[in-house]
């Protein structure tokens, strides 16, 4: 059975894109509405201009009728004439010429289809519609008809109108509709195309802006992961170039030796255990480092088992007591029977292991190195304690970096200073932690593993 699929969430790419394009829609539906009935108005009525000269012969008219009658109107239409071409009357109630010339059948005729000067005309008629003004002051008096003057026909812009309304205006709106979509998923991806390129150039330290990676839609999440990923690769391409120069600073001391011991007048019995001491220390630095490499790019977790933690440090201190010459009674336990964890075998060993080696190094041939525990919620938190004096406070961290050995803080020497290095990062890939903290007599690092699930 297929599940419901869910909506986007608040902050959705979707509903961003979704209120732009109902905006747009909308503002669509304005544009022939709104602004289609203004346009329409704009060219189907006569202007203000017209209806106020109209309306003055009309007003003329019955000026004309009232001071002097028939002649008066007579007199009043061979003036208009001479500046208005089309048919001008005066006319009564009835449908009667108020002036001293009767009306013809055929303008009879046109009467029965006046018009008012507030109706929509059209261009469309072959001839120009005649207009009936009532007068101004005595409507019932009689009435002014008029054919519509030339200069007065509305709609003498109408292609203009059309253009602006059909072109213009809505190819304005769409350049602000894909403005809009730009600003909201080009603009960012051109960023993420600039960041890509930086890369190329190896300017792997360069960073999206706070306002990319601030967003809240699904291209802040792609934001962010793309800077995550950047700081990740620029963190890895660091730390092994890094481990490479440490290295080959490592390498010059035993190399140097080997050179000396070549040319020196030794046996050949010291040489070749001068020779193998030393093939063996660089075998061992090479494997060290290149699993710190492996360790610090591996982002999986490894895989989990049981795992009990007092026979795994019974099988270390055989090993330990054997290489250091150490009894088993400088290597206490005071974890309980009860502490299993889950955490990779063979990581998980060679990490106490590396921990355990470097607190016998740095603790007195009669010292105490003891393991700890106690179960905090659904980890176990255990600590491995030496005496060897620990490490002052700022260095509590920097001894967990490759290649770094605090020598003239803790006695003793040997080793390369990974052993801390590869223990911490094995434990995280696990799912737990590593920290150091001074103790009573010496150093006491501190792990943190996940309980065994019951």
């Amino acid at each position: 059975m297929r599940k419901n699929a869910r909506l986007p969430g608040k902050y959705s790419l979707f509903w961003k894109l979704a209120v732009l394009l109902v905006g747009f829609c909308l503002l669509m539906i304005w544009l022939s509405l709104s602004w289609g009935r203004y346009v329409e108005d704009q060219n189907a009525y006569l202007s203000d201009t017209a209806r106020q000269t109209l309306v003055g012969y009309a007003a003329q008219a019955e000026q004309a009728w009232r001071a002097d009658g028939q002649r008066g109107v007579d007199d009043w239409l061979r003036e208009i004439r001479r500046h208005e071409p089309g048919w001008v009357g005066v006319i009564g109630n009835n449908l009667q010429s108020l002036s001293s010339v009767p009306l013809t059948d055929e303008q009879f005729q046109r009467l029965t289809f006046l018009r008012g000067v507030d109706w929509p005309t059209s261009r469309r008629q072959k001839t120009m519609p005649w207009l009936k003004l009532p007068f101004p002051n005595t409507p019932g008096a009689g009435s002014l008809v008029i054919e519509l003057p030339q200069r007065f026909q509305p709609g003498r812009y109408t292609m203009a109108w059309q253009m602006l309304t059909n072109v213009l205006v809505p190819a304005l709106f769409t350049l602000l509709f894909c403005i809009g979509l730009y600003r909201l998923l080009i603009r960012p991806l051109n960023q993420l195309r600039e960041q890509a390129n930086a890369w190329r150039a190896d300017r792997l330290s360069d960073r999206l802006s706070p306002q990319l990676t601030g967003r809240k839609d699904e291209l802040g999440e792609l934001n962010r992961a793309f800077d995550h990923m950047a700081e990740r690769l620029h963190s890895t391409v660091f730390i092994q170039q890094q481990l490479l120069r440490d290295m080959s600073h490592e390498l010059r001391t035993p190399l140097s030796r080997l050179r000396v011991a070549c040319d020196s007048e030794q046996s050949m019995g010291e040489l070749r255990d001068r020779l193998s001491r030393e093939v063996d220390g660089m075998q061992r630095l090479v494997n060290d480092t290149l699993q710190l490499a492996w360790l610090d790019t591996e982002r999986e977790k490894l895989p989990a088992e049981d795992i009990q933690i007092v026979a795994l440090w019974e099988m270390l201190v055989e090993n330990a007591c054997f290489e250091s010459g150490w009894c088993a009674r400088q290597l206490p336990c005071d974890v309980a029977p009860s502490c299993w964890v889950q955490g990779h075998l063979n990581s998980l060993a060679q990490s106490l292991e590396n921990i355990l080696r470097n607190a016998i190094r740095h603790s007195p041939n009669d010292g105490i190195v003891c393991l700890g525990g106690r179960r905090e919620g659904d980890d176990w938190l255990l600590w491995l304690e030496d005496q060897g004096g620990g490490v002052d406070e700022h260095d509590l961290e920097r001894i967990f970096a490759p290649f770094i050995r605090l020598d003239g803080a803790r006695p003793g020497n040997g080793g390369f200073g990974l052993g801390l290095s590869i223990a911490r990062n094995s434990l995280r890939l696990q799912g737990g932690d590593m920290w150091a903290e001074n103790g009573a007599h010496g150093l006491r690092i501190n792990m943190r593993l996940r309980a065994r699930a019951f």
